[in-house]
Formats: structure tokens, sequence, C-alpha cells
């Protein structure tokens, strides 16, 4: 083991030791304190935050790809990890180095301890992670930080920045019993992120999640960009390995964009993306569209790890990120449209606390078979527990339990291989449920990269 690996290994040691992500206190109080004694980083640089239920990741990779076509050199910060905690934060495009990671904790551990000791509660895992891209992202020092929001938005501890663009993703229930029971209530903790003299720009929300954000962005006096008002969607059809998209800009019309993604979510997830790389560029109707090649060859390079991803072929095995129901309807949406599997065969492992059965439902109409599992976190939904409502939903005989990820995907690949064997189609494998199901998949089937 080199010395960097040992170190960053004892790093990760120490920042699990802190509150999980799990364990909240609402409070900006002890990573304001962080932030001030190391010097204000976060006000070193500009800032486009992206709040949402979902999509909030790969629209932020969307934000920095475009920003990166652009000359700019970008730093950014998302959550939660799918393989390496480096991947959380990322400049020029790559994941952190080990050395590098190692050497800012290093920087801004004496920091952390004078916090924790005059603290009631220390810093949490994710507080430390937070103030430490924050002072990596300066002494890069980068041009712009793409920064994703944990969780929420007004408390959120990456909401100590005054981001200039602040984007919400469509809103949706997830984590009720900290955001709030519905999501006019849950839109308004995210609408935080909207502050005084910014743009916000707006994904397609419900109703009521709507009121909450515009009502914010009217109290701060915030410029508003609205999807299917100033930019949306204009058109979309299926390609090889994606689609190809037509998209209404702030700045005008930007046709034949290729994106290397499945879904209609994923083409929503690209214009709030361009309207908010637009938004931070200035341009608008007045200047008209920013470069268009430009603007496709950052699209065609998008990659967003664990969303819908081939990982394996004869018989393909997908990978997918969703965790709460929205997240599920989208993805089997986008497996009707894109893949021609005449067999789908679901690998299913959940966190505690999310809504399981919203999610079994999803699947139920396109799965034949499911094979229920779980993955190595604490927050892991015990298999048998699963299974219980597996039945529930698909019925005993449709239903299999196997607590092992590995064996798991095993199973359902001979699942798949034993059924009927059409060669326009064919069976598949959809390895879902959460985020760690989905790293720990990518990495059994050797789909990520191991670190």
């Amino acid at each position: 083991m080199s010395s960097s690996t040992g170190d960053m290994a004892r790093v990760e040691r120490e920042l699990l030791a802190r509150w999980p992500e799990t364990r909240l206190e609402p409070s900006l109080t002890r990573i304001n304190a962080l932030v001030d004694l190391l010097g204000s980083p976060h006000r070193a640089f500009p800032v486009i935050q992206v709040a949402g239920t979902n999509g909030k990741t790969t629209t932020a990779r969307m934000v920095d790809e475009l920003l990166r076509g652009f000359g700019l050199r970008v730093g950014r910060f998302t959550s939660p990890h799918l393989e390496s905690l480096r991947d959380r934060i990322v400049l020029d495009g790559e994941p952190v180095s080990a050395e590098r990671f190692v050497e800012t904790y290093e920087d801004i551990a004496p920091y952390v301890q004078m916090v924790d000791a005059g603290s009631e509660h220390p810093l949490s895992f994710f507080e430390v992670m937070v103030g430490l891209a924050y002072a990596l992202f300066a002494d890069a020092p980068v041009d712009v930080a793409v920064v994703e929001v944990g969780m929420g938005g007004r408390w959120d501890a990456t909401n100590v920045v005054d981001a200039r663009v602040a984007v919400v993703t469509p809103v949706a229930l997830d984590h009720a019993e900290y955001l709030g029971p519905d999501v006019a209530t849950i839109a308004t903790e995210k609408a935080g992120i909207i502050k005084a003299d910014s743009v916000a720009v707006l994904a397609t929300q419900q109703p009521g999640a709507l009121d909450s954000l515009v009502r914010r962005a009217v109290e701060v006096e915030a410029v508003v960009a609205r999807e299917g008002t100033e930019f949306g969607v204009l058109g979309r059809a299926v390609a090889v390995g994606g689609q190809q998209v037509r998209l209404q800009g702030l700045g005008g019309e930007y046709p034949e964009v290729y994106l290397p993604l499945f879904g209609a979510h994923q083409a929503q997830n690209a214009v709030t993306a361009l309207a908010a790389v637009e938004a931070f560029l200035g341009a608008g109707a007045a200047t008209g569209p920013i470069d268009v090649e430009t603007v496709r060859a950052a699209f065609a390079a998008v990659r967003s790890p664990g969303r819908l991803e081939r990982v394996r072929t004869s018989p393909s095995v997908l990978v997918d990120a969703a965790h709460n129901p929205a997240g599920m309807a989208a993805t089997v949406e986008a497996i009707r449209e894109s893949f021609d599997f005449t067999r789908l065969v679901g690998v299913v492992g959940c966190v505690r606390g999310k809504d399981v059965t919203g999610m079994l439902a999803e699947l139920e109409g396109i799965c034949a078979e499911l094979v229920v599992t779980q993955h190595t976190s604490p927050r892991a939904m015990p298999a048998d527990e699963l299974g219980a409502l597996a039945v529930d939903v698909f019925g005993a005989d449709r239903v299999s339990v196997n607590p092992r990820l590995s064996e798991a995907i095993t199973e359902a690949i001979e699942l798949a291989e034993a059924g009927p064997d059409d060669a326009l189609g064919g069976s598949g494998v959809l390895v879902t449920g959460s985020v760690i199901t989905a790293g720990e998949a990518r990495t059994i089937l050797g789909g990520g990269r191991r670190s």
C-alpha cells in the first residue's frame, strides 16, 4: 500500500467516524464557524448551486462539462459518491487525487478541531467535506464551482455560499422526515439557495413547488428562468447509445445535440444545465445562443455513472441509482423508450426509511421477476424485510431473496438468460433501489474505477 493510499484510508476513517449524512441538526452555525476560520474560501469563486429531489448530480455534471468547454477551470462538489469518497470533489473534470485530498484535510484539521471544541455538537462528516471542498477549490484556484446541495437547501452546509445561479431540478417527496410532508414545504426548503441578485433556473415543477420557489425569488429579487417558459426541450428522438435533442435555451435554439444518456428526464436535465450556464455567462435573448458547437461537444462528452448505465452485455445489465418513486418512474419510462427487452429481471436493494413500496410499484409492470437483496451499508433495509414488501407488490412466485448483492446479480443474470430467446430484444437485468446499491454493483461488475 502506497503512503498516499494509506493516508487516504486513515482520513476516510476519521471522516466516517463523524456524524453520518443521515444524522442532521439543521443549522449553519458550525459550517459558518469553519469557513470563517479558514478565511472564507467559499467567497473566492462564483458558484452555480444545484438543489432539487432528482437529477441533481447529473445536472451538475452537465454544467461542469459545459463550463469547461468554454475554457473555465471548474470545481464540482456532489454527493453521495458511487464508489470513492474522492468522487465528491472533482477538479478539471477528474476526482481530486488522494494526495491533494489528504493535504487539504490536514490543512483544515486544526480549524475543524477548534470548531468541534466550541460547539455543542462536533462538525458532521458532510460539514467537514463541504469545508474541505471549498478550501480545495479556493487553493486550486477555480474559476467557478458547481455545488450540489446535500439535502434540502436552506440549512444545507453547502448553502454558506451565495450562488450566482441557483438551479432547482424537479421537487418530489423524499426525506419527508427532515424536509416536510408535501412538495410545497419541501420546495420552500430548497428555495433557500436562491439569493439576492442571482438567477433562479427552475426545471418543470409541480404547482405547489413552483409557487414556493417563485415566491422566494420574488422576495430576494432574483431573476427567474422557468422550463417551459424561458427554456425547454423542443424535440427529442431515440438514438444509438442515447438520444438526439433540440433545446431552447435562454439565448436561442440549439439543434442536433447528441446526449449519450437515456430518457426524457435526462433531456430535461440537459436543458436545465444549459440554461444555468447561459445565465452564468450572461447569455439571453439579447445576446443570442452561446457557441452551439461547444455546447454539442460538451453534451456528447457527458457521462453519468450509475444513471441507467449499461455495465455488461449479453445479457445487458443496467445499473441505476433511483431511490424514490419519482426517480424510479423516470427510469422505467426511459427503459421502455430506449430498450427492447422481451424480459427484464430486477435486482433491488434499498435504504431504510424510503418509500420502497412506491418504488416497487413502478417496477412491477416492467420486471418479470425480482431478486431482492441488500447493500453493505448499515442503512440497508434487510433483504427479508424488503422481500416481504416485494411479495405484496409482485406476488410470491416472482420474488426471490438473496442478501448478498454479488450473488443476487448472478442469480438475476441466470434468470434473464433462462427466459425465452428473442434476437430483436433479448433479456436484461436492472440493478437499482439506491445510490449505494448502484455503486456497489458497478464495482462488482467492473463498470467503475476501483480506487
